[in-house]
């Protein structure tokens, strides 16, 4: 009686088309992205500019669109990256007033500092490093001082790419942010871009935790040195 009565329970359950529940995706409270960077062609592959190399390189990797809502005052993207959908922004203000695009967006879309993710240069950061962080101050970086300032909150997670500081102390740091790439930087300048854009993809879809371990250790130094045959990369 008991084996005939569990036999029903099971074919009524499969004859009501019901299905085992799927399994949850990783929880990601990634909803937006904002990289930095100066409008127009003058700044165009200029180092300041290293959060609107990151952008181009999700929009050429992912399937994307201009989302129906524009700022007036930066270029909203709505993009796919594996289940998820991300919005991408980009100020069309000038570095420094980066946080009122930001805001604007934040407000209509109704999201919160904790779930957006910065993308800016960082002087403080050699060329061919990230850092991923939570939170912080600006550090210096005017874009994302801005947007602290707007947002009132100093919770909002960034990804830096790192650029250097000028070899000569002579140097305007000015001059130095709005200078375009040298020769001898752009194969990193490409990696780096390139790894920013996967750790940006890894936050979405798996969550900044694992994104922020996989990013930190990560360094073009160790990859070149992979590919050379050097197997103490530690050293590098």
């Amino acid at each position: 009686m008991i084996t005939r009565y569990v036999l029903t329970i099971v074919y009524i359950f499969l004859m009501s088309g019901l299905t085992a529940p799927t399994p949850a995706l990783p929880v990601s409270p990634l909803q937006l992205l904002v990289c930095l960077g100066n409008p127009g062609s003058r700044y165009q592959d200029t180092r300041h500019n290293a959060g609107f190399l990151v952008a181009e390189r999700l929009l050429a990797c992912h399937r994307h669109q201009p989302a129906p809502w524009q700022p007036d005052n930066g270029q909203l993207f709505l993009v796919d990256i594996g289940p998820r959908q991300l919005l991408l922004l980009k100020p069309m203000t000038f570095m420094n007033s980066s946080g009122e695009a930001v805001s604007s967006v934040a407000q209509h879309v109704a999201v919160s500092p904790s779930n957006m993710l910065v993308v800016c240069d960082c002087l403080d950061l050699p060329l061919g490093r990230l850092r991923l962080r939570k939170t912080g101050s600006s550090g210096g970086q005017k874009g994302l001082a801005s947007i602290i300032q707007e947002l009132a909150s100093q919770n909002i997670p960034r990804l830096r790419v790192g650029i250097g500081r000028p070899q000569s102390t002579d140097t305007d740091i000015i001059d130095y942010v709005l200078a375009p790439w040298t020769s001898a930087e752009k194969t990193t300048v490409a990696q780096v871009v390139t790894a920013a854009a996967n750790m940006v993809a890894l936050a979405c879809q798996e969550g900044l935790d694992i994104a922020m371990n996989r990013c930190n250790a990560w360094s073009a130094d160790n990859i070149n040195a992979i590919v050379q045959g050097e197997t103490d990369v530690d050293k590098v």
